[in-house]
């Protein structure tokens, strides 16, 4: 289970990365359920970035992955074509995390956008290494 002072220390380590490098976001920190544990959007970040975060943390939850791995299944051609149009919609690209306790059961995800896809990954990795 992620704690609601694990939420927030993924949420402070992303807010970090964010400020480090200039680019405000949305951060979402979902449970194992993919239900919302804490949520930040800087000053400044996009409103339509809210639901690619929340997006982005549900694709990885969902899937025990990262959010980008999903396209690999889902993309044209690929075994699963279209996948992304389940689960109520999926977002199948960089700035989804899954969180992993130390015994390697899935405790959540983080999903963060806002900047360039390669910034939200960025954020998102600063953020996931935050769980202890």
């Amino acid at each position: 289970m992620i704690t609601i002072d694990e939420a927030r220390r993924i949420i402070a380590a992303g807010e970090a990365r964010a400020n480090e490098i200039g680019v405000p976001v949305n951060i979402t920190v979902l449970d194992a359920g993919a239900h919302l544990k804490a949520f930040s959007r800087m000053d400044g970040a996009v409103l339509g970035s809210i639901d690619l975060a929340m997006g982005k943390a549900r694709t990885a939850v969902l899937f025990q992955t990262t959010s980008e791995a999903v396209w690999e299944y889902c993309k044209p051609g690929a075994p699963a074509h279209a996948l992304e149009l389940s689960n109520g919609g999926l977002t199948p690209f960089a700035g989804g995390i899954s969180l992993f306790a130390r015994d390697g059961t899935v405790i959540g995800a983080v999903g963060v956008s806002g900047g360039a896809v390669p910034q939200d990954l960025e954020i998102a990795q600063a953020a996931a290494a935050a769980v202890t």
